[in-house]
């Protein structure tokens, strides 16, 4: 069995694989520090799972999942997060994730998603369960509105919330100033704001910063 962990600290990359060799001694884990990197590997290596965090430098997690979902539909990906699940589970499944995880998760908790995963199931909590089954009876405009963003849009969303500048995030993200500053545009318009300030002040109403 082979498994790639892809996490920018390298403390949490050898606390998973410790955990996970615990339970397939046999396995073959490799790791990735970003996203990019994750990409690469899954072009040139078959993997059974794929674990990956969902915010790191460059390229999220969430970059990873539509790269996987084109290229290799067949691999899991669990994604495992320091954000809570209530956050960010949904949109992670919606992009295609096999399953979500805080990182505050006991590892038995771990070992129980990937083995699950790995058995062509998905992995959620009954919270998320319950959660998926209010957003069905829900009307789309009732939703929050940053769940009309793209993953995209979503990830400078919340790096402007967080009070980058646009510099800052086109360096992140590797895009051009003039894309951020589209996406920033964009973002204003579907949220129906007019300032960073705003964007702010709602993330942090929504526990997304």
């Amino acid at each position: 069995m082979k498994i790639l962990i892809t996490d920018d600290h390298a403390v949490i990359r050898r606390g998973l694989k410790q955990i996970l060799l615990e339970e397939f001694p046999s396995a073959a884990i490799e790791e990735a520090t970003d996203a990019e990197t994750a990409i690469k590997k899954s072009l040139s290596e078959n993997y059974d799972v794929i674990i990956s965090d969902l915010s790191m430098p460059g390229r999220s997690g969430l970059d990873l999942l539509s790269h996987i979902r084109q290229h290799s539909s067949r691999t899991p990906v669990l994604i495992l997060s320091m954000h809570p699940e209530e956050q960010y589970a949904i949109r992670a499944l919606k992009a295609g994730a096999a399953g979500y995880l805080s990182k505050e998760s006991a590892p038995e908790e771990l070992v129980k998603a990937v083995n699950r995963v790995l058995q062509g199931r998905k992995y959620i909590s009954t919270s998320i369960a319950d959660k998926l089954f209010d957003e069905l009876d829900q009307p789309n405009n009732d939703k929050p509105a940053h769940e009309q963003l793209s993953h995209r849009e979503f990830d400078v969303f919340k790096l402007i919330a967080g009070g980058k500048s646009v510099s800052e995030i086109s360096e992140q993200l590797t895009l051009s100033i003039s894309t951020v500053s589209t996406y920033r545009a964009r973002i204003l318009t579907k949220m129906r704001m007019k300032s960073n300030a705003e964007l702010t002040r709602y993330a942090l109403e929504y526990k997304l910063i």
